[in-house]
């Protein structure tokens, strides 16, 4: 797995989760992950998550810590548990900067509120997750924390790329376990 934290400012309108978006735009091939800082604005018409389609919840954040994966040959089902496993990683990471964090299923909660939105969603070659972990709480359509404001997390670059190399370093550690068993 691949990482990078990207220095520029994105801002995330949900079209970035395509086949092959870190390849064009950051010449990086095969399974790989970004973070980067920017606006979250993804409109019903870009959504991946139908549920929210259906009950009509756009997703909008002045400032998020978003990360997006690529991760080829696998199937939906193993995509939805690796993207568990990042909000798991993102969890930990808070957790040992003494936060109390609550997870239900991909949503990470910091004191009651919403801290994350994810998704997992296959393309025709490709799982592709996208997490966002709010920076700024304000303006947000739903009861929200953010890193800085609410939990006081100043340096989110360092924080991402500690996000990034845990990740890459378990999703490793797993395939690598697979290798040393022997059959039965």
């Amino acid at each position: 797995m691949q990482t990078k934290f990207i220095d520029e400012e994105i801002k995330y309108e949900g079209f970035q989760l395509a086949p092959h978006w870190i390849y064009k735009n950051f010449k990086i091939q095969g399974d790989s992950t970004v973070a980067f800082i920017g606006e979250c604005d993804v409109k019903l018409d870009e959504m991946v998550d139908i549920e929210d389609v259906i009950n009509n919840e756009p997703i909008y954040s002045k400032s998020m810590l978003s990360f997006i994966s690529e991760q080829f040959n696998i199937g939906l089902v193993e995509g939805v548990l690796r993207q568990r496993l990042l909000i798991s990683t993102i969890k930990e990471a808070l957790e040992r900067r003494g936060k109390r964090i609550v997870r239900d299923g991909d949503d990470l909660f910091f004191e009651n509120k919403k801290l994350t939105v994810s998704i997992a969603t296959k393309s025709t070659t490709s799982v592709l997750i996208h997490t966002g972990v709010n920076i700024i709480s304000s303006g947000a359509p739903v009861k929200a924390s953010g890193l800085s404001e609410d939990m006081g997390i100043s340096d989110i670059k360092e924080f991402a790329q500690e996000v990034l190399k845990k990740y890459s370093d378990e999703l490793y550690d797993i395939v690598q376990a697979s290798t040393k068993v022997r059959g039965v």
